[in-house]
Order: structure tokens, then C-alpha cells, then sequence
């Protein structure tokens, strides 16, 4: 239970157990952690290296700050800004609810999760999406090269504003996809196609959709304010 307890340390295990206390682990590297239960993590696992993460829950925002080379498996994670600045990070079978996740990281792949949190990944480079479930509010913007595969995004409005080099395919209906940069979008349906050639070339990305409902050419700043 100490605040900010575990710093500056390398090579620690801690399984079946408690982490009570906000700051824990800042610029520590080789960690495993398995079995445990962060009840307050707030500005915790900041500046550190090589994690690793089974079978356990999160609850704080900010975890994961700028860290690096992370590996999550069965990890349920409740807070926002989780991973803001992080790299290198891989994830199985896990579970976000996080405003603003994975924000401004470089080279992540999430398997076989759910996702659910505003402004998802934005200005985040080589971000990779494989059998998810996203909901997001104008999520997945400002990103340059984005893959999804066998994902659906629920409940999702003016996403791959800006986005690169993206190459989606995704099982569900897209509410509405807002000015991307570049690259290939597969969906079965999308409400509102917006493609502002004032701003982007339309030529550059290619929309393989059976039904789009309404196609806008010219937009105004219609950008949701964020908090």
C-alpha cells in the first residue's frame, strides 16, 4: 500500500496480490506481473521497460506512461490516458474502457479484445487492430499507418479523420468516416462518408462499401470540442 513504492527496479515478479497504492513502478524494468490487482492506479508503470502483464486488473488513469516493450494477456484496464506516449506494446484478450487510450504511441498490436473510450490512438504511428470490438467516439485519428482486420467498430462517428496508409476491414457499420489521407476501407455499411477534397485528395483512399447512406464533399470544422 506505499505510494510510489516500487522505482528504479529491475527484474521483480509479484503474483496473486494487491497493489493498493498510486505511482508504483516508475523507470523499473523486467517486470511480471500475474494475478494482481492494481485498486488504484493512477500515474502508475511510468518510464519503464520490458512488462509483462497476465491475468489481471487496472483501475487509474494514466498507466503505462511512456514506457516500453509491453506485453498484456487477459488484462481488464479501467482509467483513461492509458499508455499515452508507450511503445512497442502487444495485447491478447483484454479489455479497455479508457478515454483516450494508446495516444501518441508507436507500434501496438491488440488481439482479441474490446475497446470502449473516446478519441481512441490519436497521433499514433503503426497501430494494429486483430478480431476487436472498438467503440469509440471520433476515435482512431491523426494516425499514420493503421491496419484493422475481422473488427467491429460500434457506435462509432467521424473516425480515420487524417489517417495514413490505413488498410481496414471491418464487420460492421461505420457511423461515419470523416476525411482520411490514404489507403483502403472494407465495410459492410457506412451512415456518413465525408470527403473533403479541400483538404485531403479523395483519389487516395479507397472506400469498398456496398451501402454508404450520405456522402458529403465539402465539410465545415464539424470536429467534435474535446475536454
Amino acid at each position: 500500500m506505499s505510494r510510489s513504492g516500487i522505482w528504479y527496479t529491475k527484474n521483480i515478479s509479484i503474483k496473486n496480490s494487491a497493489l493498493q497504492a498510486p505511482k508504483l513502478f516508475r523507470r523499473a524494468s523486467h517486470i511480471r506481473l500475474d494475478n494482481v490487482h492494481f485498486a488504484n492506479a493512477e500515474e502508475t508503470m511510468w518510464t519503464c521497460n520490458d512488462i509483462r502483464i497476465t491475468n489481471s486488473r487496472i483501475n487509474g488513469d494514466y498507466f503505462g506512461k511512456d514506457s516500453k516493450n509491453i506485453y498484456l494477456d487477459h488484462v481488464s484496464v479501467v482509467g483513461n490516458y492509458v499508455f499515452d506516449g508507450a511503445e512497442n506494446i502487444e495485447v491478447h484478450n483484454s479489455t479497455f474502457v479508457s478515454k483516450d487510450a494508446f495516444w501518441n504511441c508507436k507500434n501496438v498490436t491488440i488481439y482479441d479484445s474490446t475497446i470502449d473510450g473516446e478519441y481512441l490512438a490519436w497521433n499514433t504511428e503503426n497501430i494494429k487492430f486483430i478480431n476487436c470490438k472498438i467503440e469509440s467516439d471520433q476515435g482512431l485519428n491523426h494516425i499514420d499507418h493503421l491496419e484493422i482486420k475481422n473488427s467491429s467498430l460500434i457506435h462509432t462517428d467521424l473516425a480515420f479523420e487524417y489517417v495514413s496508409d490505413m488498410d481496414v476491414e471491418v464487420t460492421s457499420k461505420i457511423d461515419s468516416v470523416k476525411n482520411p489521407v490514404s489507403g483502403k476501407i472494407v465495410a459492410p455499411e457506412i451512415g456518413i462518408l465525408i470527403m473533403d477534397s479541400n483538404k485531403i485528395d479523395p483519389e487516395k483512399t479507397k472506400i469498398n462499401c456496398p451501402k454508404i447512406i450520405s456522402k458529403v464533399k465539402h465539410s465545415d470544422n464539424n470536429q467534435k470540442p474535446k475536454d
